[in-house]
């Protein structure tokens, strides 16, 4: 008897083992095969059943989980959506994240690793920790003056901490409303449809995924490359620029909009935005240092996130002096991201380096334990330091007494660009109006701002349209946003 019964308990052990072995194979060998089934509701159903962690701007959060009592339980809200949109992007159930939605989708899920104080048991079981929390950068009273300044128009405004890379608004208009996204009703499906038709396309974020030619902004790069490189030595002599300029090769004559331009000093051009000049400096740096110069700057650079992707701006590599002279003051095919000409206001303002720029302070536990921190970094080397020193003296007279009054704060000193930007065949097209700016105050040792603003308005009048005129006061209206906080 005793022989038979240790055959069964053997028996018995080894159909265990199976088990065991066939339980682990499915759950750890195949799992991920299972989870990417089309047909499997498990990890929906899962990811929604319980909230999302929260975006944080300023200590408020402005995201939210509504509780639906349906299988996807949990649909996220947002507070102040078009506000934010551009930052905080979508998550929606029918249409997945996108932004800061996406790139930390780990953290507010609650499925990243970091969250798990067990993460082999927590492998094993496969449960899901408590969403954690994305602290961002932003400073809340900037982001509301940058949005509620460009109003119903369509454009973006960037602005970053010159001395850290910190961005501290980030808007893009027309916006939209990505709580409309959430659910898996009808109602989602007909907003999906309705934002992708519209004409003036609310769901780019122009801040960082559309370019524009800079016009005259692109001058405080030409400017940096020709002290740089040695073609100016002194930015009050005269630079030998004619006036019409005729671009090399060419029989086309370049001409200004404003008196006194033929051979101006480095400081009268960049003061009142002389074309001719510029042109013509451009072309004395030559194609290698002006591309040199723009790299430097970040053109040209497909790696940036922040953390979601920056689209690259452009300077284009291979051009006759021609195609250079017209480069060098923003147009042929020179295009900038708001966000990359903000970085070009940050140099200034600084020592000439390029900080990263940075969305996120800091990834939290749902208890408020930090799981990640970001830091300063230097992206780039623009300009030696002194170059920058002159071109802050260089950006202060235009505010001062130039093109860009309408940026002046008092109790500040602040420096700006005004530009111009035409498109279109035949330049046909309503011009863009650009202002680049950045403040520090008077009680202060450094900068503490940088910013970019860039308007398009097909509906103003092509004459009324003006860098100062346009854009200037809402980058004064950020600026002293930033200032007063």
């Amino acid at each position: 008897m005793t022989k038979y019964i240790r055959r069964a308990v053997g028996l018995c052990a080894l159909l265990l083992v199976a088990l065991l072995v066939n339980a682990a194979r499915i759950q750890v060998v195949q799992a991920p095969s299972y989870d990417d089934n089309p047909a499997n509701r498990r990890t929906a159903i899962a990811r929604y059943g319980q909230p999302r962690g929260d975006i944080v701007v300023d200590g408020r959060a402005v995201t939210g989980s509504r509780d639906t009592g349906r299988q996807f339980r949990y649909e996220r809200t947002y507070l102040d959506g078009p506000l934010y949109a551009p930052v905080t992007g979508f998550a929606s159930q029918l249409y997945g994240t996108t932004l800061l939605e996406g790139t930390e989708d780990g953290v507010l899920s609650g499925s990243d690793p970091m969250l798990a104080p067990y993460p082999l048991f927590n492998g094993l079981v496969r449960a899901r920790g408590a969403g954690g929390r994305v602290v961002t950068t932003l400073n809340a009273e900037a982001q509301r003056a940058a949005f509620e300044g460009l109003g119903p128009r369509r454009g973006a405004v960037a602005a970053i901490e010159p001395s850290t890379g910190r961005i501290l608004a980030l808007v893009s208009t027309p916006s939209y409303d990505p709580g409309q996204l959430s659910g898996t009703g009808p109602a989602a499906s007909r907003a999906w449809a309705r934002l992708n038709d519209q004409d003036d396309k609310p769901m780019l974020n122009r801040a960082i995924r559309q370019t524009y030619p800079p016009g005259s902004t692109f001058k405080v790069l030409t400017a940096a490359a020709a002290l740089d490189s040695g073609v100016v030595d002194d930015v009050d002599a005269p630079t030998g620029s004619p006036d019409p300029y005729r671009l090399p090769g060419t029989t086309t004559r370049l001409t200004n909009e404003t008196e006194g331009c033929a051979d101006a000093s480095l400081r009268y051009a960049f003061t009142w935005s002389c074309n001719t000049v510029f042109a013509k400096l451009g072309v004395d740096v030559g194609l290698d240092g002006m591309t040199r110069t723009a790299a430097g700057f970040g053109f040209n650079d497909r790696k940036l996130r922040i953390p979601f992707s920056v689209a690259p701006s452009n300077f284009d590599l291979r051009l006759d002096n021609a195609q250079l002279a017209l480069s060098s003051i923003g147009q042929f095919d020179t295009r900038a991201t708001p966000l990359q000409m903000a970085m070009i206001a940050g140099a200034v303002a600084g020592d000439g380096t390029v900080k990263t720029p940075y969305l996120v302070e800091r990834t939290t536990s749902h208890s408020g334990g930090t799981l990640t921190t970001t830091g300063p970094r230097i992206l780039h080397q623009a300009m030696t330091a002194s170059t920058a020193q002159r071109m802050r003296e260089l950006m202060t007279d235009v505010v001062e007494k130039g093109t860009g009054t309408v940026a002046a704060i008092p109790g500040a000193t602040v420096g700006g660009k005004t530009g111009t930007a035409q498109h279109g065949i035949g330049n046909s097209g309503t011009p863009y109006a650009w202002f680049i700016s950045w403040a520090r105050a008077d009680d202060s040792v450094e900068p503490a701002v940088a910013v970019a603003v860039v308007v398009e308005d097909a509906a103003a009048r092509r004459g009324d349209i003006t860098g100062g005129g346009f854009a200037g006061p809402i980058a004064r209206a950020v600026m002293e946003a930033v200032l007063g906080s």
